[in-house]
């Protein structure tokens, strides 16, 4: 049971990968060509003032086209097994939810720990942008928030499982958010902040491209969110199907 959900939410997520990456190719990868253009200049500003200019390793149609498409695909396969072992826990505990709203609320809530808190926090930059020095720190300090964030919003469902059956679902949901809302935002006040965008990089092409980088995450997570639960409640009236088939002609 378990490994037929693992595989039907892969393949889902391989779809949401697809769509995930003819998004990038449209919304986002403009201002990705858009920071490297700015970086070539600053190199070549650098370079007649007595710089060296680094060699390309791997070609910028090879990273928006199959490197991007790769990275897509197989992020979108990682996200649809995380969203189908968390179904697999959590369906049939989520009191009378359909198979459907499940998959959306994991793929929901799993957005909203993994992507949008962390992002709120330290938010992805355009390539070529942020500093070399600063990228070990950036990567430990977004991998500790995106950690914290997931024990909290675990925590807080099982909160609001709990609560649930002393003051009802919808209050038990509201008080737990707040509790998750609230932590999240010390946490945000503890950990240091991180500025390194130069002056003279556009802000609307700042801007433009963290709302693609999200909006990249959306699509894949939605879609997977979705079309995981569509297929999987189909497949449980398939599999009903024959059962009830068979009952009503015994009863004739």
């Amino acid at each position: 049971m378990v490994g037929n959900l693992l595989l039907r939410g892969m393949m889902v997520g391989v779809l949401a990968g697809l769509l995930a990456f003819c998004f990038a190719r449209t919304f986002g990868e403009p201002w990705v060509d858009y920071a490297i253009a700015f970086e070539e200049h600053a190199s070549h500003a650098a370079g007649a003032a007595g710089g060296m200019e680094e060699p390309e390793i791997v070609s910028r149609a090879t990273q928006a086209g199959l490197g991007l498409f790769t990275g897509l695909v197989i992020y979108g396969a990682a996200v649809g097994g995380l969203i189908a072992l968390a179904f697999a826990f959590a369906n049939g505990r989520l009191g009378r939810l359909s198979p459907r709203s499940v998959a959306a609320l994991i793929a929901t809530l799993g957005y909203v720990a993994i992507v949008i808190v962390p992002q709120l926090k330290y938010p992805a930059n355009p390539p070529a942008v942020g500093s070399a020095d600063t990228i070990v720190a950036r990567t430990e300090l977004f991998f500790a928030m995106l950690a914290f964030s997931v024990a909290l919003m675990i925590a807080s469902v099982m909160l609001a499982r709990r609560l649930a059956e002393r003051i009802g679902g919808w209050n038990g949901a509201t008080v737990a958010a707040i509790v998750y809302v609230s932590i999240v935002a010390v946490m945000f006040a503890a950990l240091p902040d991180i500025e390194e965008i130069p002056a003279s990089f556009s802000p609307a092409a700042l801007w433009n491209f963290r709302i693609a980088s999200i909006g990249v995450q959306a699509v894949l997570w939605s879609v997977v969110g979705l079309a995981f639960g569509a297929v999987t409640e189909y497949a449980a009236r398939r599999e009903n199907a024959p059962r009830h088939t068979a009952g009503a002609a015994a009863l004739r």
